[in-house]
């Protein structure tokens, strides 16, 4: 499979291993009828995930249907998806059909799934089970062929968890997963994105093209973009519509410094930074005990930890080469040619930032074994209570046990 044709063709921007690996996953889980789990932030661009996957189906030549659950009226979930008959509640004066009648033969992507309510979630799994389902107000059964790909920005686990998704509906779809990378986590790719989507809004409104000198080029690329693709997207036009001028035959791009693109970058507001916790308490006792001081800390470290332990199955995982020097020449012009490797001239890492990424994971660690230590000791060995109180499942726990505690 030619990767670069194929982000070519669905207008997918980047080389990061994990990005390529998650295309070529897409393209493996194509052919087959399994229903397919795409994972991501919002912004990352898992729609066009789906339409890969349909497109290099079976079910090509047959409809592809986009459903935002969390669009959905709770109310009318089941109708929309399912379909209603005349009569069937106040307002339902025909007979009608939902997504899964529609799109019979098709594929139909439900995005952001975790929205939808339990009693929907039940009739879903049906669905994939056994291709039926009733219409609201009918009690005849009737069948589709319908494939689905889901997606979510939400640990589904964790809702799992937390009773607000069904477990059996977990583990049906999640066997077949495709991982979309942050854009903080492909940080190569953020100036290709950035050339990109000012080169399509300079062509549009005839307004020249934004540039970025390395130290301007550092700055865009230290944001860590919440909003991943999508709010680069609005930046970038933004920025233009205010810095650029209009094209002239003496005029074509504009290239700016960092202390000119320094006014522009987005403020992240409101959001909650760990700190570390120095064993005194900053405000008056609640009669909850020390235990429960420990909940910031205890929160911020597995958290963390969770990031690192997703950084080092990326590493694990299989990935497919990076494109050579010669290949990127090949690609569309607003990548230009100074372009060498993803972390030349273009990206220019910090050079204190490898060497220091081992001692935090470690430091990490240790703290995390010290507080479940702690939990086990104050429940007597009882894993349950230990869980409960560090706020995690009884099984992440084991997973995360001390050697000491292994053998017991």
């Amino acid at each position: 499979m030619d990767l670069q044709a194929l982000k070519n063709k669905y207008d997918i921007i980047g080389n990061d291993p994990a990005l390529n690996q998650a295309l070529e996953t897409a393209v493996k889980f194509a052919p087959t009828d399994l229903s397919v789990l795409i994972l991501g932030e919002s912004g990352v661009g898992k729609e066009n995930f789906a339409r890969i996957i349909h497109q290099y189906s079976a079910r090509r030549m047959n409809s592809f249907f986009v459903v935002n659950c969390g669009a959905l009226a709770k109310e009318l979930v089941n109708s929309e998806l399912f379909g209603h008959v005349k009569g069937s509640f106040t307002g339902s004066t025909e007979t009608r059909k939902g997504y899964f009648e529609d799109a019979n033969g098709g594929t139909l992507f439900l995005d952001e799934i975790a929205e939808l309510p339990l009693e929907s979630q039940a009739l879903l799994l049906r669905v994939l089970q056994s291709g039926e389902f009733r219409k609201v107000g009918s009690n005849k059964v009737e069948h589709t062929d319908v494939r689905i790909v889901a997606a979510t920005n939400i640990d589904l686990y964790e809702a799992v968890r937390r009773g607000k998704f069904r477990e059996d509906l977990y583990f049906r779809l999640s066997a077949a997963q495709i991982r979309i990378p942050a854009l903080r986590d492909r940080k190569d790719d953020i100036y290709l994105l950035f050339r990109k989507f000012t080169s399509d809004f300079s062509e549009t409104s005839g307004m020249c093209k934004i540039s970025l000198r390395p130290d301007a080029i550092r700055l865009l690329c230290s944001y860590r973009w919440p909003g991943n693709v999508r709010q680069l997207i609005g930046f970038t036009q933004a920025l233009t519509a205010q810095v650029s001028q209009k094209v002239t035959p003496t005029l074509q791009r504009i290239e700016l410094t960092a202390d000119e693109l320094a006014p522009f970058m987005p403020v992240e507001q409101g959001e909650p930074i760990p700190v570390v916790f120095d064993g005194h308490q900053a405000g008056p006792q609640t009669g909850a005990g020390p235990a429960m001081d420990l909940q910031p800390i205890v929160k911020a470290i597995f958290d963390l930890n969770q990031r690192i332990d997703e950084l080092e199955a990326r590493v694990d995982r299989r990935s497919l080469p990076a494109p050579s020097v010669a290949s990127r020449a090949e690609e569309a012009e607003w990548q230009g040619t100074e372009f060498t490797t993803p972390s030349g001239r273009v990206v220019e890492s910090d050079p204190d930032e490898q060497p220091q990424q081992e001692a935090p994971t470690l430091s990490v660690k240790e703290q995390e074994a010290e507080l479940i230590r702690k939990a086990l000791v104050k429940h007597g060995g009882n894993r349950k209570l230990a869980a409960e109180e560090l706020g995690m499942s009884e099984r992440t726990l084991y997973r995360k046990l001390p050697p000491e505690y292994r053998k017991k």
